[in-house]
């Protein structure tokens, strides 16, 4: 009950800073019809995982409920993946092939970066 507890408290801190971050990133694109709000979420979720995983790898920081906070509830609430799949989808609808491309490449490849970015990061010595 406890770690239900914890990824659902989680899971509300991380929704809330992916609302106030994907707007805030939205409102200062000059280009309102690309995702950016929701590639800034996704990118830093990247990043962030990749730091704690780094850490929790080589350093041990994290017990097995502060884990579930973290990695499941914070950055599961934070990070936006379904969401990135209905905007894709969404330019795709829409005829715009080539942002739905632009949108997927860059979230998925830089995302990927940005975890390998992380945890070199944590892992450093």
């Amino acid at each position: 009950m406890l770690r239900l507890l914890l990824i659902g408290s989680g899971g509300f801190l991380g929704s809330i800073c992916r609302y106030g971050l994907a707007g805030m990133v939205q409102r200062l694109s000059p280009e309102a019809i690309f995702p950016w709000g929701t590639v800034a979420v996704n990118l830093l979720g990247c990043l962030c995982i990749g730091g704690l995983a780094g850490l929790a790898d080589t350093r041990h920081y994290f017990s097995a409920e502060s884990r579930a906070f973290l990695f499941i509830g914070v950055l599961g609430g934070f990070t936006t993946f379904s969401t990135f799949g209905l905007e894709t989808f969404n330019l795709l609808r829409d005829g715009d092939l080539s942002r739905a491309l632009g949108n997927a490449l860059l979230q998925v490849f830089v995302g990927l970066f940005c975890v390998w970015l992380g945890y070199t990061a944590a892992t450093w010595r």
